[in-house]
């Protein structure tokens, strides 16, 4: 990409910011380089621009990349930033959209997955570090235990820096809230709805039975109606939520180049073939290949759909 504004839909326009990755794809990798293989900002016009989306992280799954920050996106709406989920790299991401990190005060997070959870200790405590006084929000299932092991995590950091001057403690900044199916978060600029996917299924006698969803999320804004469908399977529920959204965000995947990367680091080969059986499941039930996500955004009638969250290898 050359970092070109390109035509968008809808009275949107894409700006794309290359990253330094080349070389071929297959052709799964082609439709989602456009816009998973980089920084895209999805606006509206900039004559009566409100409400900007930006792909902070785009790679999908736990494995690290050299040049991709794992799932995160930056919604910013009158001026405030809404996060919605915290992969790994998303505080440097944030600053390098040419944003103020320490303002990123309500974040969304679609499950507790490590990809979309992996940078979330690290934007806590920068906001604590420098000096942020309002509080902040973190919204979705299993938050709270997530933000309290943060906060454990950093303790040694913090009563260091006590020492150092600072006089807030992080448990008064930090305020995580699990929350239900339904309207969860609402403001002067967005209504925020959620809705349980098909990301687990969990069986009676799991130990995630029961404690943690995994959730989609619409943002509502004076303009635009932006949906986030976090990882999910095909999902009628999600359809129902996304109709009529103007941008439809979505993860993507391609279950063989899962495991041909699996095998290519030798993580294929150490799992069990019960281990084995169970991950082909989880790939083909609990998320979306193209063909899925083209008759999904096809159903709700959305007018431009993201491929983001993609796993190369």
């Amino acid at each position: 990409m050359d970092g070109r504004d390109k035509p968008g839909h809808d009275g949107f326009k894409i700006v794309t910011l290359p990253l330094t990755r080349r070389g071929r794809g297959s052709c799964v990798k082609g439709i989602s380089l456009l816009l998973a293989g980089l920084i895209a900002v999805v606006a509206a016009n900039h004559a009566s621009a409100e409400t900007t989306l930006i792909t902070l992280g785009t790679r999908g799954g736990p494995l690290p990349s050299k040049d991709r920050a794992q799932t995160s996106n930056l919604l910013v709406v009158n001026g405030t930033l809404y996060l919605i989920d915290a992969g790994d790299g998303v505080t440097r991401r944030i600053v390098q959209a040419g944003y103020d990190f320490r303002k990123a005060g309500k974040i969304f997070i679609t499950h507790a997955h490590s990809d979309h959870t992996n940078g979330l200790a690290t934007l806590l405590n920068s906001e604590w570090e420098y000096q942020r006084a309002e509080p902040i929000d973190i919204y979705g299932s299993g938050v709270e235990p997530l933000v309290k092991g943060a906060i454990d995590y950093l303790t040694p950091n913090t009563e260091i820096r006590l020492n150092e001057g600072k006089a807030r403690p992080m448990a008064d900044t930090f305020h995580a809230h699990d929350v239900l199916p339904g309207v969860i978060y609402q403001d002067a600029n967005v209504k925020v709805t959620a809705v349980e996917n098909t990301h687990f299924n969990f069986k009676p006698g799991m130990v995630a039975y029961g404690k943690y969803r995994s959730y989609s999320y619409r943002f509502e804004t004076p303009d635009k109606v932006v949906f986030f469908t976090g990882d999910t399977g095909p999902s009628d529920a999600v359809v129902e939520l996304a109709k009529g959204a103007d941008i439809y965000v979505t993860e993507t995947s391609a279950a063989d180049d899962v495991i041909e990367l699996y095998k290519k680091t030798g993580a294929w080969q150490l799992k069990t073939p019960a281990e084995q059986e169970g991950f082909l499941r989880h790939m083909h039930e609990e998320h979306v290949t193209p063909e899925d996500i083209g008759k999904m955004a096809a159903k709700a009638g959305v007018k431009a759909v993201v491929m983001t969250s993609r796993r190369d290898n």
